[in-house]
């Protein structure tokens, strides 16, 4: 609830502490003393707009403090835990306006945007009002308010979060699916250029080994020739060659008696140098016996380089690279499959959310249903009491008609009302004035006061247009909720005043140079005297004094 506010250099308020308890707490004063400018305050750190218009003349800037004890509400310590916001003692919300028209927004000290104040504040108060904010007329407010009636708050997020995973499956889905004809395009494109790879089959090295043996045929005269050379003057010539001369030398050096130990070091290298030469001869012989120079290979291996050559031109590679895009293509080719899984993946979790969702969905339309009709008569019973005779009053709820699941259910949720006999049900907003409104608005709190999460409730005025016993009957309503939860009314009725748990007094206090706005906390004598002075004037008799102290002891009673 609401304990503390603490307003600064705001309009006519220079500065002003006011704590506050639970119950009903009325707030009243003459006309023009301030009483609803501590709620515009109040509504500005719960993010309403503001300009610099809003700070007293001479005052730099405008500060204002709200601070909220959050131990019964669990929603809103939920809200400040998943954002680091919260802390351990109470929660204080500070709305800072400057005279040049800047503002600034904190939660518990930490800077934030007005939506952040305003999605909290909702946690914590409701303003009533006849102003255009008033929350009653949001369609929101009036699916809020039955489903916090038919006690299926938690089913509706069940069915509001069955509706957002639903809807980020599907726009996963449709992402996949749209470039779908794209990917099959592709798929079929990289298939064939896989499949031409595949079907050449090259095979690890084989582009060296054939441009090897390529080179060896084109030149294959030449090399014949150089071979033959070799071999006839390593052996074969008849005015000599190496192998002769080698073994000549041989036989000469070993014929020599008691030769030097270094012609034998000599001996051995010619030997060696023999045997090499021997073993030259024989591979070239082996080479020139195997050597194959049949054109038909020729033509062979000219058509299969030619096949790699224009396959590597077509792909803008290099011939040795045709390997490797041959693996990139397949592993792109495995990626488009894996899509095409996914597509089917989401496919079968978007039937199965929407199944979850209907499941739900269906549950929580039974639950509005039977809690529509009951909670209808209900505040239908408390508007006539409250100076509606004959008024009617409906929940209606229409069925979706689109294809798209709504994280709101299968209906709208719409509140009806007639104020006057004979009048058709129509929208709050199109048939109910100010005061008219806040009276439902104040007979709806009161039959949903039991099972609403929103511990504090401010109304502003909800007594304009009426009087008599039916000020007292709004008086008695607003002290009921008082006596569950806290409730800020201000009013211009006795009879309201007079039921309250606590009573504050706002009042202007004028100097020589300049007015202020004040409020005090009312004792006991004060309080009588206020409600006497609202019932007969400023001058008091001893007539009012007593009507005025019978209607505050009678209200306690």
């Amino acid at each position: 609830m609401l304990v503390h506010l603490s307003v600064h250099n705001y309009a006519i308020v220079e500065h002003l502490d006011l704590e506050l308890a639970r119950g009903m707490s009325v707030i009243t004063g003459e006309t023009g003393a301030g009483k609803s400018i501590m709620l515009d305050a109040l509504g500005l750190t719960l993010g309403d707009r503001a300009d610099s218009g809003v700070v007293r003349p001479g005052a730099d800037k405008a500060d204002i403090l709200a601070t909220f004890d959050l131990i019964d509400i669990p929603e809103a310590r939920t809200w400040l835990a998943e954002r680091d916001l919260d802390s351990d003692g109470p929660c204080i919300l500070r709305r800072v306006i400057t005279a040049e028209g800047r503002s600034r927004g904190y939660i518990n000290g930490t800077p934030c945007p007005l939506s952040d104040l305003k999605a909290l504040g909702e946690l914590l108060i409701d303003i009533h009002s006849q102003h255009e904010h008033q929350s009653l007329l949001k369609t929101d407010t009036h699916r809020r308010l039955l489903d916090e009636y038919a006690g299926a708050i938690d089913l509706a997020r069940q069915v509001q979060l069955a509706a957002q995973r639903w809807r980020q499956t599907r726009q996963e889905l449709e992402r996949l699916s749209n470039s779908g004809d794209e990917q099959r395009a592709r798929h079929q494109l990289l298939s064939y250029q896989f499949e031409e790879l595949e079907n050449v089959a090259l095979g690890e090295n084989e582009l060296e080994q054939l441009e090897q043996e390529h080179k060896n045929l084109t030149n294959a005269e030449a090399l014949f020739g150089i071979c033959r050379q070799v071999i006839d003057h390593c052996s074969e010539s008849d005015s000599g060659n190496v192998l002769s001369a080698l073994t000549a030398s041989l036989n000469r050096l070993t014929a020599v008696q008691s030769a030097p130990k270094a012609l034998g070091e000599a001996v051995n290298l010619i030997a060696s140098a023999q045997i090499q030469v021997e073993e030259a001869v024989g591979e070239l012989n082996r080479f020139l016996d195997n050597f194959d120079a049949d054109p038909a290979r020729l033509q062979s291996l000219e058509e299969r380089l030619d096949t790699l050559y224009t396959l590597a031109r077509k792909h803008r590679v290099h011939p040795s690279e045709l390997s490797n895009l041959q693996q990139r293509l397949m592993e792109e080719i495995e990626s488009l499959n894996a899509n095409d899984e996914s597509i089917e993946r989401l496919a079968d979790e978007l039937s199965a959310y929407a199944r979850h969702y209907h499941e739900k969905a269906a549950e929580l339309s039974a639950l509005r249903q039977q809690a529509a009709t009951q909670l209808a008569a209900a505040v239908e019973q408390e508007i006539q009491r409250l100076g509606m005779p004959g008024g009617r009053f409906s929940i209606e709820l229409h069925a979706n008609s689109s294809d798209d699941l709504q994280p709101y259910g299968l209906e709208l949720v719409e509140l009806l009302v007639s104020a006057n006999p004979g009048q058709p049900l129509k929208g709050l907003a199109k048939v109910a004035s100010g005061g008219e409104l806040s009276r439902i608005s104040l007979a709806i709190q009161v039959i949903t006061a039991q099972t609403s999460r929103i511990p504090t409730l401010v109304f502003d005025e909800v007594d304009v247009g009426i009087g008599g016993p039916t000020a007292e009957i709004v008086g008695q309503l607003l002290r009921r909720l008082g006596d569950r939860g806290q409730v800020l009314t201000v009013t211009h009725l006795p009879q309201v005043a007079a039921q309250g748990h606590h009573h504050l007094f706002v009042h202007k206090v004028r100097n020589s140079d300049a007015t202020h706005t004040a409020v005090a906390n009312l004792g006991k004598r004060e309080r009588v005297e206020e409600v006497a002075r609202m019932l007969g004037g400023i001058d008091l008799t001893k007539e009012s004094l007593a009507h005025a102290r019978k209607m505050v002891v009678t209200s306690k009673a």
